[in-house]
């Protein structure tokens, strides 16, 4: 494997660099400028060149260095094999004046050393792995993920039964400006209009894929109130949460502060910090004769984050939050239609978990030709979300086996609160005739979500294994389900299940497996029959890099 990395990656990498590095201009390059006028300074390229050709010199004196520690490996070998042939030979032992216990006490240095000198290059490679993802402020990280996805049950007309395949790769690019701002981005495969999923299906004609910009920030953190850092743009979660409101894929947009006071040296509160959000995710304009200012939505929220360290072996977190949802209505239409607030300037329906909140949905059929159009669609409850979590991590005996339990309740304090602002159907013309429907009658009560995961177990070191459960329980409007777990049944009125293992079969790649098991929730206001189990198995293999 040393070999393998010294004589095929590492040549590999020397050709590409300076091929970056000296991808001069040619003549007839140089005259179009010329005739395009003067050049722009080259500041930032020449940087970047000296910064590639000092790299290409410590590729060379890495593979130098790698072939000396693997030559040290091959004659630590070659005793180790001289060593083990006296010891299997009792005589000649005996006439050295030996016997057989020498012998095993030399073979076990070698081995040691053989380890110390393995390990030696285990740590240069990672070392010099980390010092090629970083080009000037910027360092690179990512993932590719395959996997096979079949699914079983579900409903008896078996319209969930499949076996797809999906992909994913992701691009991170992390830069520290100074000490006060930060920075980053990240590039993604997905469907345009799904915000939830960055999985892509291959179910396109193998026609080219997209890969967009997914997170693009700014932290600023100021010398003059450390504790505080604020955050602008696209980017990733500032609250703690589980995937009981907030799918793992979704980046919101916006603003977001986050307070935060640090205890190292102290037993018991370790950590204590305020976070709050504002992200605005729709634009709608005002239909009103006197009024047609543009209507934002937003979701306002906040919450309140502690960390306890009770003893060496125990960590308990808590965290409260609240995400009021400001005029949630446009969520419900694009997922019905494309219209003005859909993504893609209108042109796409927004894909995701679909509407499993109760929706009241207004369709306007033409006389003449039969066609029917989705003219409006709102939802019967109002969303302000109280969202609470508790978890303990426990350090057991063994290292990589630690212990985390989690607990997730949340509650939707506005449930059917908005029943009584639905906008009455148009009245009816000639041409065009309007009616109401709604996929399910809105109940107050249902309103409450839970999420309890057990999870054994780490994927930091080859070898390392995890093992989880994950119990499910979502009422009707108890979340907006339009942006909550991807892999669930629906969003939300659904019972499910999750088991998931995963091996950490090298120190990059790793294998892993999950169960989804869950169907939709039985209650008073849906008395159907209980569907069958959709059983949803994960298989996937993910590089990181």
């Amino acid at each position: 494997m040393q070999r393998l990395w010294a004589g095929l990656i590492m040549p590999a990498l020397m050709l590409a660099i300076p091929t970056v590095a000296g991808n001069r201009p040619s003549k007839a390059d140089e005259s179009e400028k010329a005739a395009n006028g003067p050049a722009r300074p080259a500041t930032a390229s020449s940087a970047i060149e000296t910064e590639l050709r000092q790299l290409r010199e410590e590729m060379e004196a890495q593979r130098s260095m790698l072939d000396k520690q693997q030559a040290r490996i091959e004659a630590l070998e070659a005793e180790l094999r001289l060593t083990r042939r006296g010891a299997d030979s009792p005589a000649a032992g005996a006439k050295e004046g030996l016997g057989t216990a020498a012998p095993q006490a030399s073979q076990d240095q070698i081995v040691q050393r053989v380890a110390n000198v393995e390990k030696e290059i285990e740590g240069t490679k990672k070392s010099f792995e980390e010092r090629l993802k970083k080009i000037g402020p910027f360092s690179f990280s990512g993932e590719f993920r395959l996997r096979n996805e079949p699914f079983f049950g579900g409903p008896t007309d078996q319209s969930q039964a499949r076996n797809r395949f999906r992909f994913k790769l992701r691009v991170d690019g992390d830069a520290r400006l100074n000490d006060e701002i930060s920075g980053g981005f990240s590039l993604t495969t997905g469907d345009l209009n799904n915000p939830i999923s960055t999985n892509q299906t291959a179910n396109q004609f193998y026609t080219r894929k997209p890969f967009d910009l997914d997170r693009a920030f700014i932290n600023y953190t100021p010398h003059f109130l450390e504790p505080l850092t604020l955050t602008g743009g696209k980017f990733a979660y500032p609250w703690y949460r589980t995937e009981l409101a907030w799918d793992n894929d979704l980046n919101p947009e916006g603003l977001a502060q986050t307070l935060a006071w640090n205890r190292e040296s102290a037993r018991g509160l370790k950590r204590f910090a305020l976070v709050g959000f504002e992200l605005p995710f729709a634009e709608v304009a005002g239909v009103a004769l006197q009024k047609k200012s543009i209507v934002q939505s937003v979701v306002y929220g906040g919450q309140l984050q502690t960390e306890w360290h009770w003893t060496d072996w125990l960590k308990f977190s808590a965290y409260a939050g609240f995400y009021n949802w400001h005029n949630p209505d446009p969520v419900a239409l694009a997922v019905e239609t494309a219209n003005a607030a859909s993504p893609e300037l209108g042109l796409l329906k927004l894909n995701s978990n679909g509407t499993e909140n109760s929706t009241i949905t207004t369709t306007g059929s033409f006389t003449a030709t039969g066609q029917t159009v989705i003219t409006d669609a709102q939802f019967a409850s109002k969303f302000g979300i109280f969202d609470t979590i508790a978890r303990l991590d426990i350090k057991t005996r063994a290292e990589r086996w630690p212990l985390m339990i989690l607990g997730n309740y949340a509650q939707n304090t506005r449930a059917c609160a908005n029943v009584g602002n639905i906008r009455p159907a148009p009245a009816n013309t000639p041409t065009e005739t309007f009616s109401q429907s709604t996929n399910a009658p809105c109940d107050p009560r249902q309103r409450r979500g839970y999420w309890l995961e057990a999870r054994l177990g780490r994927t930091q070191e080859k070898g390392d294994w995890d093992f989880s459960y994950t119990r499910i329980f979502v009422e009707r409007e108890a979340v907006l389900g339009v942006f909550n777990y991807s892999e669930m049944r629906q969003g939300t009125n659904v019972t499910q299940h999750r088991v998931e293992m995963f091996y950490q079969a090298y120190r990059n790649i790793q294998l892993g497996f999950t169960g989804l098991f869950g169907r939709p929730l039985v209650t008073a206001s849906s008395p159907a029959p209980a569907e069958n189990i959709l059983k949803r198995l994960q298989f996937d293999v993910t590089y990181k890099f």
